[in-house]
């Protein structure tokens, strides 16, 4: 992340998440899904985006937190992922958006893995704050690299 950069923060099960605001293509409202058949858990479907099929994955269970009903401030946020074969574009339904912002320092501490924990933190980009809150900005490319693979948005 470049120091000052713009983030889009949002909201998982009460913490506060982040990813580059470059990263992402847009936000929709709740709609209705497609299922699509032998997905994994974390995949809820696919929505269509102006006639692109775009597959949506529930941000809580690749995190592994626990589900959540949706409610009206339910979105999801369409995003750009750097994968093996290409560039996918994907959407992650959050429990809600708050804003597009910066970190009030602009600068992200580290986490060390916590091997004693038995916890990595490979799928964070780093830590910071935004109005004395704890933001965890999220690299996506890393989130969804150990995950099945998916196919490149214009194979879909």
């Amino acid at each position: 992340m470049m120091q000052g950069e713009d983030l889009l923060t949002f909201m998982a099960d009460g913490a506060l998440y982040a990813v580059p605001v470059n990263r992402v293509q847009e936000i929709l409202d709740l709609q209705p899904l497609a299922p699509l058949p032998s997905a994994p858990n974390h995949v809820l479907g696919v929505t269509d985006l102006r006639g692109q099929n775009v597959p949506v994955a529930d941000l809580r269970r690749l995190l592994r937190l626990p589900d959540a009903e949706s409610t009206p401030q339910t979105r999801f946020i369409v995003v750009w992922v750097e994968a093996p074969g290409g560039r996918f574009t994907l959407g992650l339904r959050t429990d809600r958006v708050i804003e597009v912002t910066r970190l009030d320092d602009g600068s992200l501490g580290t986490l060390e893995d916590g091997g004693v924990l038995g916890w990595s933190a490979k799928t964070l980009a780093g830590i910071g704050r935004r109005n004395g809150q704890v933001v965890s900005l999220l690299d996506l490319d890393r989130l969804f690299s150990g995950l099945a693979e998916i196919q490149p948005a214009e194979a879909i």
